[in-house]
């Protein structure tokens, strides 16, 4: 399994969200490409960026941002990237640009057949985010909660040929209440497509805890707002992860 680092990009800086809240944000870093930097060098295998104002526009909006980032790293691990994605258009230009697979989330719950176009036109560029509380799948940068099971639509986003699901617990984002760990499962066993984990890692704890069932298909865990503050090691989380269960 492997730990990815996040970069969420507010206004062209590096910031952390509190549940999805604009107005919670904590700024990390006003050098967001040096951020991507620092956790290439710490030994990161892959990036992971949201265009959070993007989210909330519906469209581009921390492309510069995104650009430096990718000229940092220049192609020494791949990068994924979400927020606001919501034309083939756009998801070229990212490509083109870059990135290794656009993230989409909004688009591909309200517009599943904008999804299955992307999937076709975009082979194994394409993963789905779907942000979840108590199960329900969340819209519109978590700002609003729709009647929709996550593992319905991940099974039927599954069939559309995506890479894998981000699953994000948006009651624990940012909160470092620890990770869902049993509704990460419960979605991973019911794919045979990679699942990503997201929201709520807080220490060491939280990514063994992932590592002892990644073997149901959870391939990967999303960490922010531990990293930043400190209250995650990266460089030693990383190392567990990668040698699991040798380096437990």
């Amino acid at each position: 399994m492997i730990l990815i680092p996040a970069i969420d990009l507010k206004d062209g800086r590096c910031v952390r969200l509190r549940q999805g809240l604009m107005d919670q944000a904590t700024v990390f870093s006003e050098e967001p490409a040096q951020m991507a930097r620092h956790w290439l060098d710490l030994g990161a295998e892959r990036i992971h960026l949201v265009d959070l104002n993007g989210a909330f526009a519906g469209k581009p909006v921390n492309e510069m941002a995104l650009r430096e980032i990718v000229q940092e790293i220049d192609g020494a691990i791949p990068i994924q990237l979400g927020g606001g994605i919501r034309t083939l258009e756009v998801i070229e230009r990212y490509l083109d640009d870059g990135v290794s697979e656009v993230i989409i989330g909004t688009a591909a719950v309200k517009n599943p057949g904008f999804l299955h176009e992307a999937c076709d036109a975009f082979p194994g560029h394409i993963m789905v985010g779907l942000d979840a509380k108590d199960g329900k799948v969340a819209v519109e940068g978590w700002s609003k909660l729709t009647g929709h099971e996550v593992v319905d639509l991940a099974r039927r986003f599954q069939d559309y040929g995506v890479e894998a699901v981000i699953y994000t617990d948006i009651g624990r984002d940012g909160m470092l209440m620890g990770v869902n760990v049993e509704a990460t499962v419960a979605l991973a066993r019911a794919l045979t497509i990679p699942v990503i984990a997201s929201g709520g890692l807080q220490g060491l704890d939280d990514v063994r805890a992932l590592c002892q069932v990644q073997d149901e298909g959870i391939t990967g865990v999303i960490t922010g707002r531990a990293i930043y503050e400190g209250t995650l090691d990266f460089a030693k989380a990383n190392v567990l992860a990668r040698s699991w269960p040798e380096g437990q």
